[in-house]
């Protein structure tokens, strides 16, 4: 009897430490660019260092700058983006010059008027590390962040160095290819909605295709993500914007940011944004929620403090781009004749194209839109492919 029940305890501790492997080695199957120090200081050394970082730029549980700073690295600048360097502002929010009060170190806004940095801002910096936490869809604005700063190190003959991370949508191409007349901050490149590409491939496509200034002078280094392929599921160690605060958030987040074109509410000002959809008097659904003001994250919300009726959609199965909501609820406003596409020029920038809001107005059908865009998506494939770092 002894024997038995001490069999069946060692069996126990030996599940018990495969499960503990198997999640240690889920947690720590990839390695990002910025925790591979070996590979990327020995071009940092004795000189003049530009970061763009935000709160995702993690190497461990330190930031990229206290683990540059500790290296005796020099960081002249930090250069930062939307939502700011601590990523405590709100969309849209304005992103003043300051000085770091941790380190001393000067910050420049990317954000705002001043999207690209001057000569000047850039006189004492020889190399610029990019390491931001992408989610994989054009209209989130880092990437064109990302594309300023690669265009200014061009132009100053800067080098330009960017820590890869993984693309947790990279699993899905899809939607329209951004058209040059409907280029904006929200969508800077000809590349479709979800471009299944990583911050590190993509920069090498801007600089491939010629999409910046003085392209071929760029010197650019890629830090790709070790152990990471195409399939590699990544759950996001820390949130990349106040109102992205989980992976079912960032899967909804390429289907639900057209709404910022309408009245609709996707949750800014709850502790669920972009997971839920909302309207007041008419109903889109049975699920109740009522936006409030959140400091840093979404002072003036939609319908704030109103209760709205809407679809709660935290546990749906969230991938790539869905249009169905989109199409039923300008149906359903429609017939109250609400003005759904009450910002048509920002949908439209948001599409990067005028065709979708006009497939939607006409009643087009979520197949027959999607069939509209495959011989683009075919194009990009092929385009995109010698940028590729993953298989």
């Amino acid at each position: 009897m002894f024997k038995t029940v001490f069999f069946i305890f060692l069996l126990s501790l030996s599940a018990l430490f495969t499960i503990t492997t198997h999640a240690n080695e889920a947690k720590h199957s990839v390695t990002v660019g910025a925790e591979q120090p070996a590979v990327y200081l020995p071009q940092l050394q004795n000189k003049r260092v530009g970061l763009v970082v935000n709160q995702t730029s993690l190497v461990g549980q330190a930031h990229l700058v206290d683990s540059l700073l500790s290296k005796n690295i020099n960081i002249t600048k930090i250069f930062a983006p939307e939502h700011g360097f601590r990523g405590d502002h709100d969309a849209g929010a304005h992103v003043k010059n300051a000085i770091d009060s941790k380190t001393g170190i000067p910050l420049i806004s990317i954000y705002g008027k001043n999207k690209k940095p001057s000569a000047e801002a850039l006189s004492n910096v020889d190399v610029i590390v990019f390491d931001i936490q992408d989610v994989g869809v054009r209209f989130y604005t880092y990437i064109s962040s990302m594309h300023y700063m690669m265009e200014a190190a061009a132009e100053q003959g800067v080098e330009f160095i960017v820590l890869d991370r993984p693309n947790p949508n990279i699993a899905y191409i899809d939607g329209p290819i951004l058209e040059r007349e409907f280029k904006s901050f929200v969508g800077m490149h000809p590349i479709p909605v979800l471009h299944g590409m990583t911050v590190g491939e993509l920069a090498n496509m801007i600089k491939g295709e010629g999409w910046i200034n003085k392209a071929t002078d760029l010197k650019l280094t890629v830090i790709p993500v070790d152990r990471y392929t195409r399939t590699t599921r990544y759950s996001l160690p820390v949130k990349p914007s106040p109102n992205l605060p989980n992976d079912q958030s960032i899967a909804l987040y390429p289907s639900l940011c057209f709404f910022e074109a309408t009245p609709v509410s996707i949750g800014r000002g709850t502790d669920f944004a972009f997971q839920v959809i909302g309207y007041s008097p008419v109903k889109l659904g049975d699920f109740n929620f009522t936006p409030r003001a959140i400091k840093g994250a979404a002072l003036n919300p939609k319908f704030k403090n109103t209760t709205v009726h809407g679809l709660d959609l935290r546990q749906v199965n969230a991938a790539g781009l869905n249009l169905t909501y989109l199409i039923n609820a300008y149906a359903t406003l429609n017939k109250h004749n609400v003005d759904f596409f009450e910002r048509a020029g920002f949908m439209d920038k948001l599409a990067g194209t005028n065709k979708l809001r006009l497939a939607i107005e006409a009643g087009q059908s979520v197949e027959q839109i999607k069939q509209s865009w495959q011989r683009g998506l075919t194009q990009f494939k092929a385009q995109r492919a010698p940028y590729l770092l993953y298989e």
